[in-house]
């Protein structure tokens, strides 16, 4: 009889949806693209690089900077919205003057990032998918992690599955970042590509390239990269990663390297 009961109210629509199978995590990190799926309804997602490193060595001057902790929180609050809130808790710089040798080391932590990713199409991210992610970030750290004034954008997260172990990912991305000197903003644009390919049930790798424009007063570039990473799902609800980037030309960043690991609650 209560198997009878059972099988009857697996028919109720109330019901129906409790018994929904909860969505595949699909953290955000690690990469260069921005992935349109949603966390789940009433769940959150703590994505923390455990450490990144960046180096920049230009003609006259070596800059390396690390950032500690750099954290995004991922709220659920419907089927296809999300809140986000990201935050850089410490990062260090060292600038070393090539002509004079005159060292510099800064530390400071960073600004607020808050944002929201409305999906439009497909909000568990396995077949054609699109999302709007509008952000502002609160400049609430120091110079020189921190920016100095506030910035805002948009993305617009885009993912199509080719087969059961490939995808491709694109991201355009338009920003008013906030100007070198901390005072004002001004118009840079970029667009993301990639391909991910699932090697194994919990192992996937992506091969992704950028390029940025940034029209800042003091002196616009173009930055173009190409980068490389790992993530391997250890559970349903846990992720860690490691990821690698080149610049390809000489407004990019050399090369950038982090850990980081993600996990669903």
């Amino acid at each position: 009889m209560k198997r009878l009961i059972y099988a009857f109210a697996l028919l109720l629509p109330g019901v129906a949806h409790a018994q929904d199978k909860e969505r595949d995590y699909c953290p955000e990190r690690p990469g260069l693209n921005t992935p349109p799926c949603i966390v789940d309804k009433g769940h959150v997602s703590v994505e923390t690089s455990v450490a990144d490193w960046t180096l920049d060595d230009q003609p006259d001057s070596r800059t390396d900077t690390v950032l500690i902790g750099d954290t995004k929180l991922r709220i659920g609050l419907t089927d296809t919205i999300e809140a986000q809130i990201g935050w850089t808790p410490y990062g260090h710089v060292r600038q070393r003057d090539k002509t004079t040798g005159i060292v510099s080391n800064e530390g400071a932590i960073g600004d607020v990032s808050l944002s929201a990713k409305i999906n439009l199409m497909d909000p568990d991210g396995d077949k054609t998918s699109i999302a709007l992610l509008p952000y502002v970030t609160l400049p609430v750290g120091r110079s020189p992690v921190g920016a100095g004034d506030w910035g805002a954008g948009v993305l617009l997260p885009l993912s199509f599955s080719l087969s059961d172990t490939v995808s491709l990912a694109a991201t355009p991305e338009v920003d008013a970042a906030v100007d070198q000197d901390g005072r004002g903003r001004h118009l840079a644009y970029s667009g993301t590509i990639g391909l991910a390919f699932k090697l194994s049930e919990a192992v996937t790798l992506t091969g992704e390239t950028e390029v940025m424009r940034d029209d800042d007063p003091a002196g616009h570039t173009t930055q173009a990269l190409t980068a490389l990473s790992v993530g391997w799902m250890a559970t349903k609800n846990l992720q860690f990663d490691v990821y690698g980037a080149a610049g390809l030309n000489k407004d990019a960043p050399d090369v950038e390297l982090y850990a980081g690991i993600s996990r669903r609650f």
